[in-house]
């Protein structure tokens, strides 16, 4: 048996085209589209749509001060989200299998600004959130990189790192 087909949705098309374009190597384009996208959706609009957008936005920012701005707001989208609005767009989506990542990239941010600290609580929350992770392709990328962040924190190394998601990915 199939998945059922996703609903349509707009926003969702419209983020995946500033997606697309960021990968492409237009990063002005790509932070202008889904800039214009948050100021239609808001910080109160639908959570699905905040996160992903906000997940994407972040990595279009070099510097780790505004990449974790995004990454703050992906998260607290995160927490009002619903599996059952996540499966709209994907049936296989679950809501717990976000935080690896979520987390992994603020604790990232934080190590670049030098906060070990709070980088470390990170770090600690997205391992423990890892077990929702597939045991594919992504998931082996995510544990990948929270051990990457997890030793560059331990070596206080606030470098990016080469495997670090960027709008070119």
């Amino acid at each position: 048996m199939t998945a059922p087909a996703a609903t349509p949705d707009p926003t969702m098309e419209a983020i995946g085209k500033a997606v697309l374009l960021g990968r492409e190597g237009d990063t002005e384009s790509a932070r202008r589209d889904l800039l214009a996208i948050w100021s239609k959706i808001g910080v109160a609009g639908d959570p699905f749509h905040r996160c992903t957008l906000a997940h994407y936005l972040a990595d279009l920012h070099e510097s780790p001060a505004e990449a974790l701005i995004w990454d703050v707001r992906a998260l607290d989208a995160a927490d009002a989200l619903s599996d059952e609005r996540a499966q709209q767009h994907h049936a296989s989506l679950q809501v717990a299998a976000f935080y690896p990542s979520l987390y992994l990239n603020i604790a990232d941010n934080l190590r670049r600004l030098g906060a070990f600290g709070a980088a470390a609580e990170n770090i600690n929350t997205a391992g423990q959130h890892a077990s929702a992770l597939g045991a594919d392709a992504y998931g082996d990328t995510i544990r990948t990189a929270i051990r990457e962040v997890q030793q560059a924190i331990e070596n206080g190394d606030v470098e990016r790192r080469a495997s670090a998601p960027s709008a070119a990915q």
